[in-house]
């Protein structure tokens, strides 16, 4: 199977970012063999945990935080974990949940009793921190809590965060009318872990009081659920949304020609519908619901865990008990939680979606570009597009494609769900616009097409990962860093961040002495215009 797996699905392009070098398997490994004093014991309210000391930080990994979805619980609202009584060994994280390789050949991978999170928090006696509770990206099909390590929040930012897995793809995000409709169990999973968190934080260190929401493309969508679903409500009190909008969308044939447009929100209509026919894919058309069900259960993962119903049932419905209405709409009518909120996007999104597909569709001059704009917005939105984007302003013709993509599909939409929030709670935007940022995705490099401050690469700048930053990088990944503990500790943030609202001021970070300073968001990427493109018929 071709690199171009991934590419021909607009959901699957978000899972390329998932291939994280260095994830903490050799740290947990030797854990077994740690001696007494650096495994230490934490009850919680399941049964004991142990974990393991780092000198400045302790984990504790491969904690269930609800019972295995297995069986007759595939495809059911999550359960409490058992109880245990003898000390459980945390020294290693659980099993991912069941998804597909990111990028290349290869079958499934990971368990279905997969529902496990991860502890990391500063080492000492220490009460009250705030909890920060990470959910990872991956396009809904791909990912796992333990690919981030956290510990420069920990130590440096006096945190205490929990990074989770949950369920994937068809896995995930089925519906069928069986079901009484698509009841979003990979959502449903990130709430019972809050609910783990409120219960086990204070054992911690952390206060189950002070949660943050925070997470990266997937995981900002899965923010922005928590905002917006009525389940949701206090079980946190500030949010992190990091280039995964409410509104984020990819237009039709933006990046292959027989790409539809991208929307991660669904309505369940649709996913029930979805889930009918692959039923029936299956040899699981049944009349009888339950005998439907049973037929599906049935199945092994791996005949389940195919490619095309990974990735079609990687979108998040609406229109249930989780979410009743579309999310930006409903930031639109001020219906979420009342919550600080962080909400931020990468100078160059989309350089790395569209590096995937330039082989199979280049765009090597302007009539080639005009093409694309054509094609993807129509013939009245041409002169718009190029004349702010025009070729003779880049590099080469996909680079502009490339910013107007990005800007269109993650910039704008974050800022207009800023606006929306804006209306009733504090916000503050960012832009991560490090050009040299490193490429730690494991993607080769396109010639002549830069990734630049593309989809993901912040993540080393918060996360322990392996990219080398330069010492003005580290210089930016402790000011990033304390940012974000800051807001979590406080809900607050420096004068030098001022509040997002009708001036449009965004923080853009960059490495250097003058590199991270506030610019005008919406001017500087053409807001103004792509909103109104949003507002037409069709859109």
């Amino acid at each position: 199977m071709s690199r171009l797996r991934c590419a021909r699905r607009p959901a699957a392009l978000w899972c390329a970012l998932v291939r994280l070098a260095g994830a903490a398997g050799p740290a947990s490994a030797a854990a077994a063999d740690a001696p007494a004093a650096d495994r230490p014991v934490v009850e919680t309210d399941r049964g004991p945990v142990r974990g393991t000391a780092h000198g400045t930080y302790r984990t504790f990994e491969g904690i269930p935080y609800a019972a295995p979805p297995t069986g007759p619980l595939r495809w059911r609202l999550p359960r409490p974990a058992a109880r245990w009584t003898a000390v459980r060994d945390a020294g290693a994280p659980g099993a991912r949940c069941v998804q597909l390789p990111p990028i290349g050949p290869g079958g499934p991978g990971g368990s279905e009793d997969c529902l496990y999170l991860n502890v990391t928090a500063p080492a000492g006696s220490g009460t009250g921190r705030p909890v920060m509770v990470w959910f990872h990206g991956g396009g809904f099909a791909n990912g796992a809590g333990d690919l981030y390590r956290p510990q420069r929040l920990a130590v440096r930012g006096g945190a205490v965060v929990v990074t989770v897995n949950y369920r994937l793809g068809i896995f995930g995000l089925f519906g069928h009318p069986a079901l009484g409709g698509a009841p979003g169990f990979a959502v449903a999973d990130q709430q019972a872990a809050l609910r783990w968190v409120r219960s086990n934080a204070a054992r911690f260190g952390g206060d189950p009081s002070d949660v943050t929401l925070f997470g990266e493309s997937a995981g900002g969508l899965s923010v922005c659920a928590h905002l917006v679903s009525p389940a949701s409500g206090g079980l946190f009190r500030r949010a992190v949304l990091q280039s995964g909008s409410c509104s984020t969308t990819m237009p039709p044939r933006s990046l292959l020609p027989a790409m539809g447009r991208y929307e991660p929100f669904v309505s369940e209509q649709r996913t029930v519908a979805d889930g009918v026919a692959a039923a029936a894919g299956l040899g699981c058309d049944r009349p009888e619901p339950g005998a439907v069900l049973d037929c599906l259960r049935g199945k092994d993962a791996a005949t389940l865990a195919t490619p095309e119903l990974m990735q079609r049932f990687s979108l998040v419905s609406y229109g249930n008990r989780l979410l009743p209405e579309e999310p930006r709409r409903a930031l639109e009518g001020g219906r979420f939680h009342r919550v600080p909120v962080i909400e931020g996007v990468n100078r160059d999104e989309m350089r790395i979606f569209l590096a995937q597909g330039l082989a199979a569709s280049p765009v090597p001059d302007e009539a080639a570009y005009r093409a694309r704009v054509e094609r993807s917005f129509g013939a009245a939105a041409v002169p718009g597009v190029l004349s702010r984007y025009p070729v003779a302003a880049y590099p080469t013709p996909a680079l502009a494609w490339a910013a107007a993509l990005s800007d269109t599909s993650f910039i704008c939409p974050a800022l207009r769900d800023g606006r929306a929030l804006a209306r009733y709670v504090p916000v503050h935007a960012y832009r991560f616009s490090d050009r040299d940022a490193p490429n730690f995705t494991g993607l080769p490099e396109v010639a002549g097409f830069p990734y630049g401050a593309s989809h993901g690469f912040e993540l080393p700048y918060l996360f322990t990962m392996d990219a080398a930053l330069t010492a003005p990088q580290r210089a930016l990944s402790d000011r990033m860093t304390g940012y974000w503990t800051e807001f979590a500790r406080t809900g607050s943030l420096p004068a030098a961040w001022p509040a997002f609202g009708s001036a449009g001021s965004v923080l853009s970070f960059a490495p250097g002495a003058d590199g991270t300073h506030v610019v005008d968001g919406p001017a500087e990427h053409h807001c103004a215009f792509w909103d109104a493109q949003d507002s037409l018929p069709g859109a």
